[in-house]
């Protein structure tokens, strides 16, 4: 039986509807998370409906509208909200169209890192000994170089593109995951389920994945929330430095990296990538410090 499920109310163990309705109450009540909330809401769907939401195609050049300010601004028009770029594309579509890459890599690259960490982390933590050993040599090898030096290096040799880059992102933080997970299953492997599990039998296999995984999921997916958050903005580090998305795929790091030779005098072309990078992860942020008081044991104790 899964430790979290036994700090929770027996009426939500047997009444998952009531423990949805708990979550949103609890939502509802924190400002930070129902924010979080909507503004992680608002970029998934003009990611997903990009294509309907955009009023331009991204790349569509037209010299005639090059460097046309915001509709607001003397010299803007409502044609192009936000402005056009120094090809006359429309800077609105582009932020729309953008989001679609740097939400993929965001996510589909510390879904490759948690895969890796979490079953290195439980393998380790579990086992001890030379296996645990050998793990964290490992992890402390990795801690050694920067993310980004080593991401720079294979993006070098191998090319930048979309899956590399997710790849690359994956492997460089896999080891937040494994020393979390390891930390949590050194506590857990004492404990009396455990116990019992083994006194009936449970194969090592079923320990760790049926009876361990289950109580370090609230800590992992309140890391891997926020770790959408940090690679997001490292992809953009690496888009804006010419590593990263290429185009003609577009992501907020590249989009910003093109307006940096008009800031003194075309500041919209780098300003509204650079809010949308902004507004995401804060809105990831916020979302990933209520889910961590919501799976927090002791949270849950004090309410």
């Amino acid at each position: 039986m899964a430790l979290q499920l036994e700090r929770l109310p027996r009426t939500e163990k047997r009444n998952p509807h009531r423990a949805l309705k708990r979550w949103a109450r609890l939502l509802f009540r924190s400002k930070t998370g129902t924010v979080g909330l909507a503004i992680v809401a608002a970029v998934i769907v003009m990611a997903v409906f990009a294509g309907l939401l955009a009023p331009y195609d991204p790349n569509q050049m037209n010299p005639a509208n090059m460097l046309q300010p915001p509709a607001w601004v003397e010299g803007g028009t409502a044609a192009h909200l936000l402005g056009t770029d120094n090809l006359g594309r429309d800077i609105l579509s582009r932020v729309i169209y953008g989001s679609q890459i740097s939400l993929l890599v965001g996510i589909a690259a510390v879904a490759v890192a948690g895969l890796i960490g979490v079953t290195i982390g439980i393998v380790s933590g579990f086992y001890g000994g030379w296996v645990d050993s050998f793990f964290m040599r490992l992890v402390d090898s990795f801690l050694s170089i920067p993310n980004i030096l080593f991401a720079l290096v294979i993006l070098s040799v191998f090319g930048p593109s979309v899956w590399t880059l997710i790849v690359v992102l994956g492997v460089t933080n896999w080891v937040n995951y494994a020393r979390l997970v390891r930390g949590e299953v050194l506590s857990l492997k004492e404990r009396e389920f455990v116990k019992a599990a083994r006194s009936i039998g449970v194969k090592n296999g079923m320990l760790m994945f049926r009876h361990l995984l289950p109580n370090v999921l609230p800590a992992f997916i309140v890391i891997s929330t926020l770790s959408v958050a940090t690679t997001i903005i490292l992809e953009a580090s690496l888009s804006f430095l010419g590593l990263g998305i290429q185009p003609p795929d577009l992501s907020w790091g590249g989009i910003l990296s093109d307006g940096r030779d008009y800031l003194a005098t075309s500041w919209w072309l780098a300003t509204f990538p650079g809010l949308a990078i902004t507004i995401t992860v804060l809105g990831i942020i916020f979302l990933g410090d209520w889910l961590r008081d919501v799976l927090d044991p002791r949270s849950q104790s004090q309410r």
